[in-house]
């Protein structure tokens, strides 16, 4: 019988994929139009309710105790882009846009207060919020959990341990106080792979109360990753084209000394070298800030990103010799660094499908952490189980 689950900040559906065959979707949401169409595209429409979360009652959700919730909630406050906003509080009458944790959570206590407190939950987030506020916001999100009688753990995941991307998560990992958690999967203290430390500071920072709850997930290392960059990059992508030789010359021109070297660099190996590009804005040495390009030649992709105009765009530059070429990152490129498979289906414009997998969960991330916490934890029965049989 597969493990149910509920959705929240679903997006395109990253999560569900990760989950796998496994598991079978009970309900999900997400408020944005196009991930919602997307969604169904790729799912069905029989699972997803489009709309604000904070209008949502625990009526709309399933009536049975459900296996997980999974929440990716809104980043843009817990990272620097945002400027550390962070989460708010849970009555403030303006919210930021991470706030939306609150009314998910709301729903949560609900459906706790009816009996019905899923047996596990996962938060996602960004690694900004180890630190935003001053650690006031991972201080709420482990107080939520622990108040709503849940042990928990946080890990800091990256995704470059399976797909060719940079891109450290959060995951807080919950398991509903009475469920049987195997000995394996707890570890005696911080692991060096998972827990860094900002996340052990921020977990020192805790109260006494909300500690006693506290975890350390034992998660084994994957195998180490064999593919990198150039292997996912086309000749012929769909979606874009290459740049002109005159553009090209114009993103190199925006090069300090520093990266133009790492092209010559490139140049020099002879071989066929696939980097990526982001547009940052940096103090000059007057002070004066300046669009400046920014390369990486190390077999991975920097973090994706939503499309939040075109300096959030990744640029990919392929050396081979003295020929340098350019362009954007493709959609399909972008859905194969998040782990989707080419048989997903993206939507038909370019910024929308690159805000799809900028805004997703890596896929083989959250299998990971199916596989090696949450099944061993869901396979046990709970003392709540038990007693019902009795």
């Amino acid at each position: 019988m597969p493990y149910t689950f509920v959705e929240f900040f679903a997006g395109g559906g990253m999560a569900r994929a990760g989950l796998g065959v496994s598991w079978r979707c009970l309900f999900a949401n997400d408020f944005n139009e196009m991930k919602v169409a997307t969604y169904e595209k790729n799912w069905g429409r029989g699972d997803m309710k489009g709309g604000d979360v904070a209008q949502l009652t625990v009526v709309d959700l399933p009536n049975e105790t459900v296996d997980l919730a999974w929440a990716s909630f809104p980043c843009q406050d817990l990272s620097l882009a945002g400027e550390y906003r962070g989460l708010g509080r849970e009555f403030d009458n303006v919210s930021t846009r991470s706030g939306t944790f609150w009314p998910f959570w709301k729903l949560m206590r609900g459906l706790a207060h009816g009996g019905r407190a899923p047996r596990t939950i996962v938060l996602e987030n960004v690694y900004g919020c180890l630190t935003s506020r001053g650690g006031k916001d991972f201080a709420a999100i482990s107080s939520a959990l622990a108040s709503s009688h849940y042990r928990f753990g946080a890990a800091v995941v990256d995704a470059s341990h399976f797909v060719p991307q940079s891109r450290p998560r959060v995951f807080f990992v919950a398991a509903r106080s009475g469920e049987s958690i195997p000995k394996s999967i707890i570890a005696d203290g911080p692991q060096p792979d998972w827990h860094p430390k900002s996340l052990i500071k921020a977990y020192e920072a805790l109260d006494i109360e909300t500690k006693k709850n506290w975890m350390w997930w034992a998660i084994p290392r994957p195998r180490k990753r064999t593919s990198a960059f150039a292997d996912i990059i086309e000749e012929r992508p769909s979606g874009v084209t290459w740049h002109t030789p005159e553009h090209t010359e114009y993103i190199l021109s925006l090069m300090t000394p520093l990266h133009l070297q790492k092209v010559a660099t490139a140049k020099e190996s002879g071989m066929k070298v696939v980097g990526s590009v982001y547009r940052r804005t940096r103090p000059d040495e007057t002070g004066l800030k300046r669009q400046r390009a920014e390369v990486r030649f190390d077999d991975i992709a920097g973090c994706l990103r939503t499309p939040a105009g075109g300096s959030s765009r990744q640029t990919i530059l392929v050396v081979e010799g003295n020929n340098v070429r350019s362009r954007l990152l493709s959609p399909r490129e972008a859905a194969r660094l998040m782990g989707l498979r080419d048989n997903y289906r993206l939507p038909a414009g370019y910024n929308d499908a690159y805000h799809v997998c900028g805004d997703g969960v890596c896929v083989p991330v959250v299998r990971h952490l199916a596989r090696h916490i949450l099944e061993p934890v869901l396979r046990g029965r709970s003392r709540k189980t038990l007693l019902a049989a009795e």
